[in-house]
């Protein structure tokens, strides 16, 4: 832990770090091809919509059920004629979803069941949905995460800029797809569980992304006053900066939603935990990766599409072979920021505060004690 701690302050003062603006068309490569194979599988698979969407009954048996997972949810697919979700849960009993179906068909669907099972008609809740109903849901889902990113826009164009408010809606939106991509991979089903799962990590994402995006703006200020950086090399500087918090955190919260998720869900048989876990997890890795890879690197692309900043890039880079060919280091000390058109509080402001060195002299001579 201590050499994670003396690394993270490493990269915080600049000393090491990886160039991850440098590398960006790897990272760009990386998630359109993830991305092209989460759409694929929604296009090839689709979303396993719950009985919430697109209306349908949920039947509850009674407690301590003798009939396994599979025999129940063939009797339903038998009786019903749809494919059912059979859920155990913790108390014995099992919840069977038939979506899609006819709600008048809920009764005779129910004593089918009764007979199959060998438990009384009674004894079975039947919770109902009708088709409108569960349009009304889907609408109020996609209506509130449209929303939540007009919103979300709005905000960091004027807490910051549009540019870093168009990479983070491309970071959510990245995020998102790969959500719903894996959810449509994986089969599991989308409940208003799924909603609130998605809808917590996008907050998530942009928490990491803001903390960057803030370290930017900072380090940034003055920018054009020096020759010794790029909109690129303060960018990654960043991202280094805030690269060991940003896995801590990513790691913390990946942890308990992990156990739900491998353990709750999988080894407990608490397929209910399914619907927001996985979304959360996903999302969690998801919004992590963007942060750092997609909303950074992009909002670097289009600062230094400003002419401003070509023109201060051309100016770093002259200086620099100019410095290579004297055979000077062409990158500069990271404590040492004394520039001939850049004085020493705008350094401060872009690439953090000066090491004052200690006067040689001070002290030498002076008895210890009380000064006279």
């Amino acid at each position: 832990m201590s050499k994670l701690g003396n690394l993270g302050a490493r990269l915080h003062r600049g000393e090491v770090g990886y160039d991850f603006v440098g590398n960006r068309k790897i990272w760009y490569g990386i998630s359109i091809l993830i991305t092209i194979t989460a759409i694929l599988g929604l296009t090839v698979r689709g979303l396993n919509m719950g009985i919430e969407f697109q209306g349908g009954a949920a039947f509850t048996t009674p407690k301590n059920m003798s009939a396994s997972v599979s025999q129940a949810e063939k009797y339903a697919e038998d009786a019903s004629g749809h494919d059912a979700v059979v859920q155990k849960l913790g108390d014995g009993s099992l919840r069977i979803q038939i979506a899609g179906i006819d709600t008048d068909k809920s009764d005779s669907i129910k004593a089918q069941l009764s007979k199959d099972l060998n438990v009384s008609s009674e004894d079975i809740a039947a919770d109902l949905v009708g088709p409108s109903w569960g349009d009304q849901i889907a609408n109020k889902a996609w209506e509130g995460l449209a929303i939540f990113m007009v919103l979300v826009v709005i905000y960091l164009a004027i807490a910051f800029e549009w540019r870093m408010a168009l990479a983070a809606l491309v970071a959510l939106i990245h995020d998102i797809t790969i959500t719903i991509g894996i959810y449509a991979l994986v089969g599991f089903e989308v409940t208003p569980g799924t909603v609130i799962g998605l809808l917590t990590i996008l907050g998530y994402s942009l928490y990491d992304t803001v903390v960057v995006f803030d370290s930017l703006k900072e380090q940034t200020k003055d920018i054009t006053k020096q020759t010794r950086w790029t909109y690129s090399d303060i960018a990654n500087r960043s991202i280094n900066g805030t690269l060991v918090r940003s896995i801590n955190t990513t790691v913390v919260a990946l942890l308990p939603v992990g156990a739900l998720l491998f353990i709750g869900g999988g080894f407990l048989g608490a397929g209910v935990l399914n619907d927001i876990s996985l979304s959360l997890f996903v999302g969690l890795a998801a919004g992590a990766y963007s942060s750092i890879f997609i909303a950074t690197p992009l909002v670097a692309d289009l600062k230094e599409a400003e002419p401003q900043m070509k023109a201060l890039k051309k100016r770093v880079l002259a200086k620099r072979a100019q410095a290579a060919a004297q055979g000077e280091p062409v990158e500069p000390e990271v404590t040492d920021h004394a520039d001939d058109d850049f004085d020493d509080e705008d350094a401060a402001a872009v690439v953090g505060p000066r090491a004052q060195p200690a006067s040689r002299n001070r002290g030498r001579g002076r008895p210890s004690g009380k000064r006279r």
